[in-house]
């Protein structure tokens, strides 16, 4: 039964309450063993007629079989499978082992999503989680992808998790409740019910006192105390029949049990099938027959259900497993694996588990789980099967490449600590080049993401060696990845140049070989302060792989860092938007991520703020689903920033969390560009005090935002009487629009020419350099830059007493920092203009700055005139809620069609 829980059961009723109204959600109930968790769930389900429950939990010894859990909840909707879009419905049948071949996770996961959207059409759905603490891990990944993305689904989405236990469910990020002891009235119901008579009140506080009010303890207390110990006449027994612990209770009642029961109880507990055949089957090889299973029964630990067997409460389990000797537990996983011959997933790891050294035929079984599983997106579990692959192989190179294995599929599966273990214990046995090389990269690319970009860049460095003279194309690709973490300033104590380990290709080499080659060499001009050199390598790898393109997952990042070091505004657009588009086709929400956050800087550059805004949005959940929080710095970072050009009041708290998650995570490789777009951020907030806004802008250390950000410090350098700092960033400027000859580099440093000569300081003819900067505009995509120059010549013009020039220049920055949505800028213009002796009027402008940066990814999907179903796909959503947002767009936009959408302009 259950008392009391008022507040629980309230909060359980407003989530279901939503899913009826359309606004999906999920809640998680914690608690410690005991507490009523599962109690708790049953009630909700029970007390929803409504809706319609989907069930599933987890299982201690089923927590290494990849989505075993997810296969149990999809289980009733299979048949809706085939009605999803292609890519989701396959790597949901191969998540679900229901097909053969290659399986993405993510879109597994998105399948999920869409599955239980599109199942709550007919009806509102109430999807129960128990013992969410021992969900296999891509069944967990899968649930929360779920419900962190519920919005407009009539959803409702209710986990229960242990504390206290060695393994955790991590929710943080999802509301949840957490369940105490009972005490007074609800203790008294409790005990009563089960005991069948009145309790003392003294006696139930002695209770309460000795159990922490826990549920069970007390249900089970009830149950073995006498009727004269209950009602006060006869002396509670000193110490309570409990003490160790709730586990306790339930050892008593096996242990009275005969052999061959206790051998049945073992046998059900070690089996993670819940059925009466194989768990009957494999006790009767221990020679534990139905007189075995009777007594189980009347024991009250276990239960029977046609073919289906289960524990009185997952405690029960975890107390007799742990009860067994090694031995009888080996036993019992090897009859299992004996009668399970047609699941050879459960068969091997059964077969590991009885194993207690090396096996070749039981490492044979293993690493075809691990393939299976990697196959189908379940990296968790491979990394599992060949962890323990690794542990049955006697040792040298093939235990190596087991653990290496392992590694990598960890961190794919986003377990960085468990990945950097597992590669370090690889290094002992891995000692041929190639994989040795291999190995350190993948290092390196856990410690540069994680930790340290220094230790990062060596790794990879010592991969890049460790290859020379053995494989040309690694080589290439391992010293072009070394130089781009040098050129984000990543040192090593070594003194190693990565040009130097490669000689240039032959003619003949694919195009992907010469223009890693070339990449590196601009990398490296890049370190050395040659720009010239750098512009002409990163132009050659363009050029390569534009006339004949290559799908390389390390080549085509860097030929975005490339576009972005030397201010490649259109390539780099145009570059992570393949990357975007071919990561949203094949449902890699990494790469997604990677797209995303990097292509802000162009967006940022080239004034299109709501897509830099949505795209980091976007990203933001990505990141955190990734298991690294310190990823989430980035993408809060770039919302910080964007609201600071906007002069929004949100900038402060991106600001402030900016700052909770660099002291609380290792940020990694994004370390040091999260703390410029920081910096940048507070200096724009600053605009008013040259001085502070100073402070933050000197502090910015990456060169291209460094750039981006110059006009600003020009501006507060100028009012704040620092033409000193004003003139040492114009050298630097003027070096690099030397040596790339861009137009939009050229501006800037004109325009910084003119404010110093507008000040006093140079060689007295501002407006030349005015007209040389929107000259330069002409040829550049960045129409910020563009707008501040409108507005400075203005301003100058202004101050000269040319108010009619004045007027002409200061109009056009105001129509462009209203499309910006610039709203500082705007009033700095409009208060000029004004100044000028013209009234500044407020223009209807066609952006979409009032839209959400959710509806404006929404918006400017569906003007691509890609379905809701499509767009859901490509953001990670349901189609509820594309069609939510897009109603949202249509009334604030003031249309009614997709063909309207269209026509706007949502964006510079």
């Amino acid at each position: 039964m259950l008392a009391g829980r008022d507040p629980e059961r309230a909060a359980i009723a407003a989530l279901l309450d939503a899913a009826r109204a359309g606004r999906g959600g999920a809640l998680v109930v914690r608690g410690v063993p005991g507490a009523g968790k599962s109690a708790l769930l049953d009630d909700a389900s029970a007390t929803a007629p409504d809706l319609r429950v989907l069930r599933t939990s987890g299982v201690e010894s089923e927590s290494p079989l990849a989505f075993a859990a997810l296969q149990r909840l999809l289980w009733p909707l299979r048949t809706r499978v085939g009605a999803l879009p292609v890519p989701q419905a396959a790597a949901l049948r191969a998540a679900m082992g229901e097909a053969e071949g290659e399986g993405d996770r993510f879109l597994a996961f998105l399948g999920t999503l869409s599955l239980l959207a599109d199942a709550a059409e007919e009806s509102p759905l109430l999807v129960v989680v128990d013992d969410a603490h021992w969900l296999d891990d891509a069944s967990s990944a899968a649930l929360l992808f779920a419900a962190r993305r519920l919005q407009a689904e009539r959803v409702a989405l209710l986990f229960a998790a242990r504390d206290g236990d060695a393994r955790r469910f991590e929710a943080g990020d999802l509301p949840t409740v957490v369940l105490g002891g009972v005490t007074g009235a609800d203790a008294d119901a409790l005990l009563s019910h089960r005991a069948g008579t009145g309790i003392d009140p003294a006696v139930r506080d002695q209770l309460v006192a000795g159990t922490g009010g826990n549920p069970l303890a007390l249900v089970e207390l009830a149950g073995v105390l006498t009727a004269g110990q209950l009602t006060g006449r006869a002396p509670l027994p000193t110490p309570l029949p409990l003490t160790g612990g709730v586990e306790r209770a339930f050892l008593d009642r096996y242990r009275r049990l005969d052999e061959a029961a206790r051998l049945f109880l073992l046998v059900a507990a070690t089996d993670d099938t819940a059925r009466l055949t194989v768990v009957r089957d494999a006790a009767e090889r221990l020679d534990a027959t139905d007189a075995a299973l009777d007594a189980v029964e009347r024991s009250g630990l276990l239960r029977v259900d046609g073919d289906a067997v289960s524990l009185h409460h997952p405690l029960v389990r975890s107390a007799v497993y742990r009860a067994a000797t090694s031995a009888q537990r080996r036993a019992a996983h090897r009859v299992l694996a004996d009668v399970l011959t047609g699941d050879p997933e459960r068969r091997a790891w059964h077969r590991a588990a009885a194993a207690d050294r090396p096996d070749e035929g039981v490492v044979a079984a293993l690493d075809q789980v691990a393939e299976r599983a990697a196959a189908r997106g379940g990296h968790e579990a491979a990394s599992a099967a060949w962890a323990r692959a690794a542990e049955l192989t006697a040792g040298g190179e093939a235990r190596g490449r087991r653990l290496y294995l392992a590694a990598s599929s960890a961190w794919l599966g986003a377990h960085a600590s468990r990945a950097s273990a597992l590669a370090r214990a690889a290094a002992a046995d891995v000692t041929d080049p190639v994989p040795r090389a291999r190995l350190l990269a993948l290092q390196g690319q856990i410690e540069w993401n994680t930790r340290s970009l220094n230790d990062g860049y060596d790794l990879v460095l010592r991969a890049a060696e460790a290859s020379v003279g053995v494989d040309a194309e690694l080589v290439v690709q391992l010293a072009m990845l070394a130089a781009s973490l040098a050129a984000f300033g990543a040192r090593s104590p070594r003194a190693v140049d990565p040009t130097a380990l490669v000689a240039g290709p032959a003619p003949n080499s694919p195009p992907r070989v010469r223009a890693a080659w070339a990449l590196l060499h601009g990398f490296g001009a890049v370190a050395r302060g040659d720009w010239a050199a750098a512009a002409e390598s990163f132009r050659c790898a363009f050029t390569l792989t534009e006339a004949d393109p290559v799908d390389d997952h390390v080549l085509q990042p860097n030929l975005g860092i490339a576009a972005m070091l030397i201010d490649d505004d259109e390539r780099g657009l145009r570059l992570h938007e393949q990357q975007l588009t071919a990561a949203r086709r094949d449902g890699a929400l990494t790469m997604v991520e990677h797209a995303l956050t990097r292509g802000v800087h162009f967006q940022i550059a080239t004034g299109a703020w709501s897509r830099a805004a949505g795209s980091a949005a976007e990203a933001l959940p990505l990141a955190a689903g990734t298991g690294h929080p310190g990823l989430t710095a980035l993408p809060t970072a770039q919302l910080a920033l964007v609201a600071a050009l906007r002069g929004d009041d949100t900038a402060e708290r991106h600001l402030d969390e900016v700052a909770e998650i660099r002291d609380k995570h290792q940020v990694g490789i994004t370390d040091g560009l999260v703390a410029d777009l920081a910096h940048w951020a507070r200096g724009l907030r600053a605009a008013a005090r040259p001085a502070t806004a100073l402070h933050h802008l000197e502090q910015i250390t990456g060169p291209a935002w460094r750039r981006l950000a110059a006009l600003d410090l020009f501006d507060a350098a100028v009012r704040g009487d620092r033409r000193d700092l004003a003139l040492a960033w114009l050298a630097e400027l003027e070096q690099f629009a030397a040596g790339t000859g861009l137009p939009a580099a050229t501006a800037v440093v004109e325009h910084g020419r003119a404010l110093l000569d507008a000040d006093g300081d140079g060689d007295g003819d501002a407006e030349v350099h005015f007209r040389r900067a929107l000259a330069a505009h002409v040829g550049s995509p960045r129409l910020p830059d563009r707008a501040r120059t409108h507005l400075a010549f203005g301003e100058h013009l202004r101050r000269a007493r040319r108010r009619v020039d004045a007027r002409e220049q200061l109009r056009t920055a105001l129509a462009l920092f209203e499309d910006l949505g610039a709203g500082p800028w705007a009033e700095r213009a409009a208060q000029e203009l004004r100044a000028a002796g013209e009234t500044a009027r407020r223009r209807d402008v066609t952006t979409a700055t009032g839209l959400t940066p959710q509806e404006h990814q929404v918006a400017a999907l569906v003007r691509q005139g890609l379905s809701n179903r499509d767009v859901a796909a490509q953001l990670f959503v349901s189609a509820r809620t594309v069609d939510f947002h897009l109603r949202n767009c249509y009334a604030k936009l003031g249309i009614s069609s997709r063909a309207e959408l269209t026509a706007l302009a949502l964006d510079v």
